[in-house]
């Protein structure tokens, strides 16, 4: 091989250890470290008279199908209800959402701001309103489970906690069953496996808790707040943020492939957003949580930088016998996603070939959110998910 070839081995075989690290090599990992290394936090037990007064935050746009369910649901919280404030806060709605709102008055806290500011801007307007001292914030589109609340703030009469993430289950808008795929339970185990060794990262959007205290205004541009907030909170008072899977709620999945994706790239665009105000983490001081941030997030948000670079030095070595294999492989990889995306999801066969357009729409979702970080076109807003009308919840 020339230089000029051994260089581009070098690189194929980075970029492949990379990806194959990053998707399968670290959940091992993790695994092994969690089982050898971590330790199963036991929440306190408290009666309802030490229960933490919790504030209810859900931030709504244009959530009139929806918005009553989620009162009626949050309202139904197994919570003492001199403990518990329900607070909608309608980030420019121009539907019938906050008119519904309205009826629950003397139940609900309804603030209302004509103009659109997103979802970052809401938190960061609203937050410093609330007396109560753990915020627990949720989506319009959530339906909690009775005890959800209790499960999160029981945690809070331990100091050394900053934040609780909850356990969010994906749920078929037709039967109501669980809806959750093998990519969402890999990414369940994760969780818990990161959290028995102190290194969450981040929470479930439409279910995790705070403490108000230790709240500062998001960044201007924040699209994913569930990630940003409790890692900011860390990485500030060095806490510890823990998953509780007792504390369930659901949500309806985007229904279809193109609305998955569209919420990938505003994901990749806002996770890439992040690293700018979340770098220091990815110290080694950060123990765990740094070797999580590394290997979860940022290895995995570069692999569509990999994997472009793997199928180019393919190409460029293809004379070689074992990079012209690789080449085939991986034109039998991206065949396969592109049959897996065209075939029906109903037959189970086929629900397993869907992980392939699963794989290669995340990444290049992650690839087009990080061209729009780059370019700075990005916004902070958010834009509803469009739902199965019997209309249970969405992302």
């Amino acid at each position: 091989m020339t230089i000029a070839q051994s260089i581009l081995a070098v690189c194929f075989w980075c970029s492949v250890a990379g990806v194959v690290y990053a998707y399968l090599g670290y959940p091992i990992l993790i695994c092994a470290f969690a089982r050898a290394f971590g330790r199963t936090l036991v929440p306190p037990v408290a009666p309802d008279s030490q229960l933490p007064v919790v504030a209810l935050l859900i931030a709504a746009h244009n959530e009139a199908e929806v918005i009553e369910s989620r009162i009626l649901n949050a309202l139904s919280q197994n919570y003492p209800p001199d403990r518990l404030e329900v607070v909608i806060a309608s980030d420019g709605s121009d539907d019938a959402t906050e008119a519904i709102c309205r009826r629950y008055e003397g139940r609900v806290r309804t603030l209302h701001f004509p103009g659109r500011q997103g979802k970052a801007g809401t938190l960061n307007t609203v937050i410093p309103l609330l007396d109560a001292p753990i915020i627990a914030l949720s989506d319009a589109n959530t339906c909690m489970d009775p005890d959800a609340l209790r499960h999160l703030a029981r945690w809070f009469s331990d100091p050394t906690i900053g934040a609780v993430c909850g356990r969010l289950i994906l749920t078929d808008p037709r039967t109501g069953r669980n809806a959750d795929g093998m990519y969402w339970r890999y990414e369940t185990f994760l969780k818990r496996s990161e959290s028995r060794l102190g290194g969450l990262l981040g929470a479930n959007g439409a279910i995790y808790a705070f403490r108000r205290e230790d709240f500062r205004p998001l960044p201007s541009g924040t699209l994913v707040d569930d990630f940003v907030l409790p890692l900011s909170v860390k990485l500030r008072t060095n806490c510890r943020i823990v998953y509780e899977a007792d504390a369930i709620a659901n949500e309806q999945p985007a229904p279809d492939l193109p609305g998955e994706f569209r919420r990938r790239t505003r994901i990749g665009a806002g996770v890439f957003h992040s690293l700018g105000h979340l770098w220091p983490l990815l110290s080694p001081r950060y123990g765990w949580t740094a070797f999580t941030f590394w290997s979860h997030k940022v290895l995995r948000w570069v692999c569509p930088l990999l994997l472009i670079i793997a199928l180019f030095a393919s190409v460029a070595l293809s004379s070689h016998p074992i990079y012209r294999a690789a080449l085939l492989a991986q034109a039998l990889f991206y065949g396969l996603c592109i049959l897996g995306g065209l075939l029906p999801a109903a037959n189970q066969a086929c629900r397993i070939l869907r992980i392939f357009p699963l794989f290669a729409g995340m990444n290049l979702a992650l690839l087009i959110g990080f061209a729009r970080w780059m370019r700075g076109s990005h916004s902070g807003l958010w834009h509803r998910t469009p739902r199965i009308p019997d209309g249970r919840s969405a992302a």
